[in-house]
């Protein structure tokens, strides 16, 4: 089986593959400074509680943002599980993705896992929009090739900030939208800026993109706060959570990975 794990800023989303078939998978949160004999235990736990032994495993594929991490599961891998991983970079997609920006090491593994999933998915010009600790939109041509994108700050990156800067301003919950966008307090006036606004946000880079782009292109989105924005943007047509772990799939089984 080959195990999947895609480390982010906020979160780390762990899969297990059976061939083609998503057998297993977990959301848990990115600890930057643990070991791989934590991390270790942690893997033990979570496949015990599936009935899913550690020793089924046979391959590794990593994506991550984060470069703590490359240690701490690079030794986890070796250690106890006698298995060197594969860690995506632009190199690991260069023969089923050309990558057109101008340095294309500076892709983030997210990002790369992402466009692979999605173009093999649905096979034409596409802006792949992933709601994570930062908001990116990746533009796919329809010759398959990684064309580019923007990164703005994520919802809650955002969220924070205004917290943390305008002292009389509360915490509040982002998790649902307001029925209004017009808010008649400060809670409401909050949710409807931090929500609507980023929708408002999406629609409008999405637009500001297809007036630079030649061909039709469809929008999906993916990452966490996906389907709360996906409610209330103009543009997003398809909601996919499956495309990081879907895309450390693909990569893993190209036939010149040996990972």
């Amino acid at each position: 089986m080959l195990l999947v794990i895609d480390v982010g800023n906020t979160n780390t989303v762990i899969g297990v593959y059976d061939k083609d078939q998503l057998k297993e998978n977990w959301r848990i949160r990115t600890v930057r400074d643990n070991t791989a004999d934590e991390f270790n235990i942690l893997a033990r736990a979570l496949f015990t509680d599936r009935g899913l032994p550690l020793t089924a495993i046979t391959r590794v594929a990593i994506s991550s943002v984060v470069p703590s991490s490359v240690g701490i599961l690079d030794g986890f891998c070796r250690q106890y599980l006698n298995l060197t991983p594969l860690w995506i970079q632009p190199s690991s997609v260069k023969k089923r993705m050309p990558i057109l920006y101008s340095n294309p090491n500076e892709v983030g593994a997210d990002r790369i896992v992402n466009a692979v999933a999605a173009y093999n998915k649905y096979k034409t010009g596409l802006i792949i929009i992933d709601f994570g600790t930062a908001t990116t939109f990746d533009v796919i041509t329809p010759a398959g090739e990684y064309l580019g994108g923007a990164i703005c700050p994520g919802v809650m990156i955002s969220s924070e900030a205004l917290f943390q800067k305008a002292s009389r301003l509360p915490r509040v919950e982002i998790f649902s939208a307001p029925e209004n966008v017009i808010g008649t307090d400060t809670i409401g006036s909050m949710q409807s800026g931090i929500i609507h606004g980023n929708a408002a946000m999406v629609d409008g880079m999405v637009e500001r993109m297809r007036q630079e782009l030649p061909h039709p292109i469809k929008i999906i989105a993916t990452g966490g706060l996906a389907p709360l924005i996906a409610g209330l943007s103009t543009t997003i047509e398809t909601v996919d959570q499956s495309l990081t772990l879907e895309g450390l799939r693909i990569i893993a089984c190209e036939p010149d990975q040996t990972a």
